[in-house]
């Protein structure tokens, strides 16, 4: 029996949702495009475009299930959960092209399973992703820090860049709930992993860049990252106990012991920036301002220690 097209997309979520729209009715239905002779390929349109077709005889049925779901302008249909719309709640962001979200949300397992090839997963994305974090991170550490040397801006950017804290963002904004993955990766836990929720983060950071340019992205990694970028500083720069350091130092040297105190203290309550001078002897030898006292006073003791030395 020749198949009849009821319905056109180029969304494969879309397609997917109108094909178990159709299953619950009872109406069995397929993808094809090309050949209406064919039997039943399951291919997508040159052009990027998913046909959805039923037996002849079904229909009729199948157009009046779709209409009975459609929105009153255009021809999308509404799908009865639209997992897209939580998602770029929780990110800040709405997508122009909502067909770059849904890309940067397929896995490769399940892009191998679409026979046709018209399916394409992430992967490019994540490189693109990768590429627009680093240069938003490094961005905001050469603001941030200024007298920081490279070594530690290359330290709190890793920190902040690693696997393990892209992972922890993806599962803040519950990216693992959207992934478009192939039954095997499904079955083995792929939403919960590690290095896929990782991969996903920096492929939607990508989708952001290319669906609303290059701030766009940086809006979303500033209100995603800030926390990340205080709290790797100071624990790279704590690490490096330059306190300590500088004690020792001035011990060796036969000098008083060093005092900090705070000379100054702006901005809101929950973001105020700390200015803290070192002292040795009533004199001032270095000052350094931070989020954070115990920030600004590694950074004011590795000044001072640099003076010494």
């Amino acid at each position: 029996m020749t198949p009849v097209v009821i319905f056109t997309t180029s969304s494969d979520i879309e397609a997917s949702v109108v094909s178990a729209l159709l299953e619950s009715h009872g109406i069995t239905n397929f993808r094809l495009s090309g050949n209406p002779q064919a039997i039943w390929p399951m291919v997508v349109h040159s052009l990027g475009s998913i046909r959805i077709a039923v037996a002849e005889d079904a229909a009729e049925d199948a157009q009046q299930v779709i209409e009975s779901h459609r929105e009153v302008v255009g021809s999308r249909v509404v799908r009865l959960r639209d997992e897209f719309d939580e998602l770029q709640s929780r990110i800040g962001y709405r997508f122009r092209d909502r067909g770059m979200l849904e890309h940067a949300l397929t896995h490769r397992s399940r892009a191998a399973e679409d026979q046709s090839g018209g399916v394409a997963d992430n992967e490019s994305l994540e490189f693109l992703g990768d590429a627009v974090l680093g240069l938003v991170v490094a961005d905001a550490l050469y603001r941030r820090f200024p007298d920081f040397d490279e070594g530690l801006k290359s330290k709190i950017k890793a920190s902040v860049v690693s696997t393990t804290s892209l992972a922890r963002h993806a599962e803040a904004i519950r990216i693992g709930e959207h992934l478009l993955l192939g039954r095997g990766e499904e079955k083995t836990g792929g939403r919960f992993k590690q290095a896929l929720l990782a991969d996903a983060f920096e492929a939607l950071i990508a989708a952001i860049y290319l669906d609303g340019g290059l701030e766009a992205a940086a809006g979303f990694l500033r209100r995603e990252l800030d926390q990340d970028l205080e709290a790797g500083a100071t624990q790279t720069v704590v690490g490096h106990d330059y306190k300590s350091a500088l004690q020792e130092r001035l011990q060796a040297l036969g000098r008083a012991l060093p005092e900090y105190r705070v000379a100054s203290s702006t901005g809101p309550d929950h973001r105020k920036v700390f200015t803290i001078e070192v002292l040795v002897g009533g004199e001032v030898l270095a000052s350094a301002s931070g989020l954070a006292k115990k920030l600004a006073e590694q950074e004011a003791a590795r000044q001072a220690l640099a003076q010494l030395m």
